[in-house]
């Protein structure tokens, strides 16, 4: 399959649109999901044998293999089933707004194949927390999945800044019944004044009162869902000591680290598109605050690691530098859709070696 991808579907893909060639694979992904007897099998083909692995446990849950689907992917919850099929560990979908959103004008995603890499400005382009609500509701739920599910919340472009934690408690009310685990993203760079969020004065408020109101799902009698923050690689490291400071204050369950960058290192210092940059530009800085987080907490708060992850070599970097789990997504469109199989049994070998 990877030979067929990289010289025969990977060169027809390039030649499309990028945002077209993402719909393309949502809608491919969406048509497996919905083949259950093929999903199946190929759930049981990229199964690691238990004898030779362990799966991962953090904050509660249990991972198969420790990699998982990025964000950005699947913002509106189409393709998400067929994830485990494609031999991932866990899935994040979204990011999702309390409010529908078209995100901003087109094109608004490029590729650059000379640097593995990536530029997007997609704006959280999505139909909706509601919407999403009402999609998950017939699809299988918490404790029923090949593998966990995480939902991933922005904030709606339409909200001021002072009235974030409304939205984002209006998306976590609809959504949380529906997740495995909650990020709270407050570091696109494609929603203006969004990474405002991640200074410690907007950003405590914030999630204190995302920590209550799962309090208060508890005292109804529902599940505590777990609680991660998303941030940038662009934040200082004293922007990070203050981050972290906040999480340990308010016992959130972990930090993914880290969203896309406004940084153009290397080669792309000449381009000129706004956007966000991911793919293996960003493998040095995401690693570099993966160990500083893993130093500063002392190794007992769980990081996801995310950034760069084109080979098996860059996803055992993360996980030595501190990182419980990584996740990919610019990978996949370089590598092809069985990536994430051949990275979880390449990680699986150095846990046994």
């Amino acid at each position: 399959m990877g030979w067929l991808y990289q010289h025969a579907i990977k060169p027809a893909l390039f030649r499309l649109d990028p945002e077209r060639a993402h719909e393309l694979g949502v809608e491919a992904l969406a048509l497996l999901g919905r083949m259950r007897p093929l999903c199946a099998w190929l759930e049981r083909v990229h199964r690691l044998a238990p004898e030779h692995h362990r799966p991962v446990e953090a904050f509660g849950l249990k991972f198969p293999n420790a990699v998982g689907l990025a964000a950005g992917f699947d913002k509106n919850g189409h393709a998400w089933p067929a994830a485990a099929a494609l031999g991932f560990g866990h899935v994040e979908i979204g990011t999702v707004t309390h409010h529908a959103q078209p995100g901003n004008p087109r094109p608004r995603a490029f590729r650059y194949p000379a640097e593995s890499a990536v530029i997007n400005r997609m704006g959280f382009n999505n139909a909706g927390a509601a919407a999403l609500a009402a999609r998950l509701a017939k699809q299988a739920g918490p404790g029923h999945r090949a593998i966990p599910l995480g939902i991933n919340l922005g904030k709606s472009k339409v909200t001021p800044l002072d009235q974030a934690m409304a939205d984002y408690l209006g998306s976590f009310r609809l959504l949380a019944d529906h997740a495995d685990y909650v990020v709270i993203n407050v570091s696109s760079p494609n929603t203006p004044g969004l990474r405002e969020l991640q200074d410690a004065a907007w950003l405590k408020p914030l999630l204190a009162a995302l920590v209550d109101e799962n309090k208060t799902r508890v005292a109804a009698g529902k599940p505590r869902r777990p609680l991660l923050l998303k941030i940038a690689p662009d934040l200082s490291f004293p922007q990070i000591d203050a981050a972290l400071q906040v999480i340990a204050d308010l016992r959130l369950d972990g930090i993914i680290a880290t969203n896309t960058t406004l940084a153009r290192p290397g080669a792309l210092a000449a381009v000129t598109e706004a956007g966000g940059l991911s793919g293996a530009p960003v493998r040095r800085r995401s690693t570099e605050i993966i160990n500083y987080i893993a130093r500063a907490t002392n190794g007992r708060l769980p990081i996801i690691g995310v950034g760069g992850i084109m080979d098996e070599a860059a996803a055992g970097e993360k996980l030595d530098a501190g990182a419980t789990l990584v996740q990919l997504y610019t990978g996949l469109i370089y590598r092809g859709p069985f990536f994430a199989a051949e990275i979880a049994r390449a990680l699986a070998e150095r846990q046994r070696g």
